[in-house]
């Protein structure tokens, strides 16, 4: 063993004993043998004399490199002797050489490798005969035959397959090796294929395999009269349906025809092809052979043969032609149906089916075969929906498998019910009569066996509705007024059964448009939740989900729904009691289904005017009173509780601030404000006993959140009669609060300012101080740090918070609020909110936020200069002429960060342009002298250009202005070139 050797044995050891610095030596050692003019010389000596696997592999791998990057340096000779001596190895011409033939199969698919390589750049006006030299050799057995195999394999793999992303080189020498391949040894290749497996396939059925795998690759382009004759396709009928012959071999022979009826041709060409292959001869062994894993083969091969016979229907016109095509199907149909049934569906088959579907909306009316069709492809769809019901347990108690099963079965459905959806355009009788038939089926059973039937056959039902228009729904017709009655009346057996339940109140939701025309059917609508399929279910996932859906039912039948009040708040009566019951709200539910919607159900119920006024009184008392005094009571010694009781009373206090809240979104302005203000007076008593709770726990941020959610909904629901209690709300809020809790509180004042306007005026300058005060104590006015490093959470909540005060500066100035600024208590946050707003308008990293700070000073501007030269607010006119107008509407705007194409910047760029159109408009020729003088100048801007500048400013026309001042900042920006950095 030499040093080289050596070498490589340290690269490829695997055992972790070695040191990496020895290994780093080795690499660099073998790298500068690689580099050594005689290294292929070498790397064949190695080849022919070394037994170690790592040895051929390097010196193959270095043989495949080296040829691949310096071929056409080589000289004649060496290129002669690579050639000879790589040909040598891979035809066996040596009998010393076997070691290399008979090694792994990663050594021999290298050399494969090689030997393509070679056919790269000599192929056919180097080395023609390649191909053909290699025929006389294959008399040697299966040894070379099998390295055969591996060169068209390898010869499809690294240039031919357009699988693979291909240079445009590599596709001119494709082309020309496919072309030479044609003229001159396709046919001596396909006859020895044919010789080889009709030899070998009882004596060696694993050579007969990879030859008619490499067979396969190439039927796509060689000439298919080569394959489909008299010899070749009989050969492989024979090896899939005669004698006990390898899963394997019958498998690659199915995976051949498959091949040969995709390969691309004319439409009526293809349709003979099809025509002649008789491929009924396979379809028994869908059903009699029970591997697997032919069976998979098959059905691949029945689906690309559907396909195209799909295909031919559609390309033909000939009546005739479409008529074989419809046969042709009509054969395969029962296979592929079976299949789908009973085996591992590949999408390629659903997709096949959607294809076939669609087809059928042109005839009119529809044949018998093809409804046939339609009620056979129902059928698998029920079929393949169908959970396992090996997972029935885990599936009702959501553990993690049943979790992950229904995440699956999720996404395989989607194709299936787009499937579904096709059907029943096509054929809505026979769509809507099978499901009525599978729903009758599933409830005839009388024990609750039958869970997955039942779902399926509801889920059925729920996914139809996406393609049934609404008037469809509405009215009932064709059999869906019979499902939908069959769906309200009956009660399965396997009800308390989660996935039953569920999909059961979805499809019962989805149609309820029906029962706005039926309104005799609300008793069984109504029952179908609240009882003990619904809100009632014994599983709280089921009973959650239920009350959302109802309230969305509410919604919709709301006035129908007022005869029944009485009735669903007595079957509401426990649901109410106990969704503050303590260990209710400690239940483990994810997402936004808290049970608080049965509230809002409730609300949007007794909320309408259609309920009479002493009625609706007593029923809203009867639900705030008991919620308020519980409030009350909860409060009471709470500060003397343990922190184990405080939490208790805490997570209580939530889920009654909840049920308020969704209670109220019931009821109107215009209802609790004008017609029944009685309404209104016990909100406001409601918001009084709520704001207690901000008292007591004035540092529990789960209760601020929903003391504050409240009084949203009391802004929109009491209108300017919330004004009263807006000081102590916002007193309260404001009270030991956390800079990242500002984020809410500014939003709230933001909803009081888009509603009310001028009106809070004094409110906003009551509080403007402290919350002013507490933000600058937390956001730096020059910039908060970026870049991925730096952005912790706490960066992100005080980003979040200053985007949320530029949000609430722009609604104060555009809602006539300015004034705000500068009363005596606010007065003196005026320099730092301007100093902010400055430095954002020209450094921020998000173009919205700038945009939103240069409006504000163009309001600003319009609001405190009113009258040219007026000095309103003293020392504001200078500040914005000598430092917004050069920092923000020049400086900025050169810097090359500034990227004029970008939509967004773009707006801001007309933003910054009106900023100066307006600032001309009110400080005349002071901010234009300031402007050209100060700032052009030291951007070294020409005279002439500045002059224009001038002129189109003056001018009337704005589009005009804001075009020049774009040319004018990028012939400033080339003229700079990069070198002058404003800032």
């Amino acid at each position: 063993m030499d040093d080289l050797e050596r070498a490589i044995l340290v690269i490829f050891d695997e055992s972790g004993t070695l040191d990496d610095d020895l290994k780093k030596q080795a690499e660099l050692y073998c790298n500068d043998v690689k580099e050594k003019p005689l290294i292929c010389r070498l790397c064949i000596e190695k080849l022919c004399f070394s037994n170690l696997v790592q040895v051929q592999f390097w010196c193959l791998q270095t043989l495949h490199e080296v040829i691949r990057t310096r071929y056409l340096t080589m000289t004649p000779d060496e290129r002669h002797m690579i050639r000879g001596s790589v040909f040598s190895i891979v035809c066996l011409e040596d009998k010393n050489l076997t070691r290399v033939l008979e090694g792994p199969a990663f050594i021999k698919n290298k050399l494969a490798q090689v030997l393509i390589t070679l056919i790269y750049f000599e192929y056919p006006l180097v080395w023609s005969s390649v191909f053909v030299d290699f025929f006389p050799h294959l008399s040697k057995g299966n040894v070379v035959i099998d390295m055969f195999c591996r060169v068209l394999n390898a010869l499809d793999d690294e240039l031919i397959n357009l699988d693979y992303p291909r240079t445009p080189e590599e596709l001119t020498v494709a082309g020309r090796v496919k072309d030479a391949m044609r003229q001159q040894c396709v046919c001596q290749i396909v006859r020895v294929w044919y010789d080889i497996v009709s030899m070998y396939r009882n004596s060696d059925q694993e050579l007969c395999t990879s030859v008619l795998d490499s067979m396969r690759r190439y039927i796509s382009w060689i000439d298919i009269g080569l394959i489909v004759n008299d010899a070749f396709i009989p050969l492989l009928f024979d090896l899939i349906l005669v004698g006990p012959l390898s899963v394997q071999l019958r498998g690659a022979a199915v995976r051949c025809l498959l091949a040969v009826v995709s390969k691309r041709m004319e439409p009526q060409s293809k349709l003979s092809l099809l025509r002649s292959l008789q491929i009924s001869r396979v379809l028994r062994l869908v059903t009699e052979d029970g591997d697997a894993e032919l069976v998979s083969d098959i059905a691949a091969l029945l689906s690309g043969y559907a396909v195209e016979a799909l295909d031919c229907f559609k390309h033909l016109n000939s009546e005739d032609a479409k008529g074989i095509s419809m046969e042709l199907l009509s054969e395969v149909f029962p296979s592929i149906f079976y299949v789908m049934k009973n085996f591992e569906v590949d999408v390629n088959i659903i997709q096949f089916l959607s294809g076939y579907v669609a087809i059928l909306k042109s005839f009119a009316p529809l044949p018998e075969k093809q409804l046939l069709h339609l009620g056979q492809i129902l059928e698998v769809i029920l079929v393949l929906i169908r959970y396992d019901p090996a997972y029935r347990t885990n599936l009702d108690f959501m553990d993690k498998i049943g979790k992950e099963e229904e995440d699956r079965m999720v996404e395989f459905r989607k194709d299936l019910f787009v499937l579904l959806r096709t059907v029943g355009r096509v054929a809505p009788d026979v769509t809507q009569l099978f499901i009525r038939n599978s729903l009758a089926s599933a409830v005839s059973r009388s024990s609750d066996s039958n869970v997955e039937e039942v779902e399926g056959a509801l889920s059925l039902l729920y996914a139809l509705g996406e393609s049934i228009s609404e008037e469809t729904i509405r009215t009932g017709s064709g059999l869906l007024s019979e499902l939908l009655l069959m769906l309200l009346s009956t009660k399965f057996p396997c009800h308390s059964n989660r996935l039953v339940a569920l999909v059961y109140l979805e499809t019962v939701t989805r149609y309820v448009k029906f029962i706005q025309d039926n309104t005799q059917y609300i008793p069984m609508v109504l029952a179908a939740f609240l009882d003990e399929r619904g809100i009632h279910h014994s599983n709280i996932n089921v009973s959650r989900r239920a009350s959302y859906l109802f309230m969305r039912v509410v919604k919709l039948l709301k006035m129908k729904l007022v005869p029944f009040i009485e009735t669903i708040l007595q079957s509401l009566q426990d649901t109410v009691a106990q969704f503050t019951i303590t260990n209710y709200t400690t239940e483990e539910l994810s997402g936004s289904e808290d049970g608080s919607h049965i509230f809002e159900a409730i609300g949007l119920l007794i909320g309408t005017e259609d309920v009479l006024p002493e009625k609706q009184s007593d029923y809203l008392s009867s639900l705030l009173s008991p919620l308020c005094q519980q409030v009350e009571a909860l409060l009471k010694n709470a500060k003397l509780l343990n922190a184990e009781e405080t939490n208790a009373k805490i997570a209580v206090t939530q889920q009654i601030i909840m049920a308020i809240n969704s209670l109220s979104k019931g009821f109107s302005e215009r209802l609790v404000t004008a017609s029944r203000p009685a309404i209104g007076l016990m909100f406001k008593q409601t918001l009084d006993v709520l704001l207690q709770v901000l008292v007591i726990f004035p540092k529990v941020e789960p209760l601020r959140n929903k003391v504050t959610s409240f009084i949203h909904r009391m802004v929109d629901t009491l209108g300017a009669s919330v004004f009263p209690y807006l000081p102590k709300a916002l007193e309260q809020l404001l009270e030991e609060i956390e800079p990242k809790q500002m984020v809410g509180f500014l939003l709230l004042l933001n909803q009081l300012i888009c509603k009310f306007n001028t009106l809070v005026h004094d409110i906003l300058e009551e509080i403007f101080p402290s919350v002013a005060e507490r933000i600058f104590s937390v956001i730096p006015r020059n910039g908060l740090p970026s870049g991925p490093d730096a952005i912790t959470e706490e960066i992100r909540e005080l980003q979040e918070l200053q985007r949320t005060l530029y949000t609430f500066l722009h609604v104060i100035t555009t809602h006539d609020l300015s004034p705000v600024f500068l009363s005596p208590k606010c007065k003196a946050y005026l320099d730092p909110v301007m100093q902010l707003l400055l430095y954002s308008s020209c450094n921020h990293k998000d173009i919205l936020v700038r945009k939103a700070c240069v409006q504000i000073f163009i309001r600003l501007i319009k609001d405190w200069c009113a009258q040219p030269y007026e000095e309103k607010v003293p020392g504001f006119r200078s500040f914005v002429i000598e430092a917004f107008a050069t920092n923000c509407c020049l400086y900025s705007v050169l810097d090359r960060s500034f990227e004029l194409h970008d939509a967004n910047t773009f707006v801001l760029f007309g933003e910054i342009v009106l900023a100066q159109k307006v600032m001309y408009e009110k400080f005349g020729d002071d901010f234009l002298v300031h402007f050209v003088s100060k700032g052009f100048s030291s951007a070294h801007c020409p005279p002439d250009l500045a002059e224009q500048y001038r002129q189109k400013l003056q001018g009337g026309d704005f589009k005009a202005l804001k075009s020049f001042y774009q040319s004018l900042v990028e012939n400033l920006r080339l003229q700079q070139n990069g070198s002058l950095i404003f800032r």
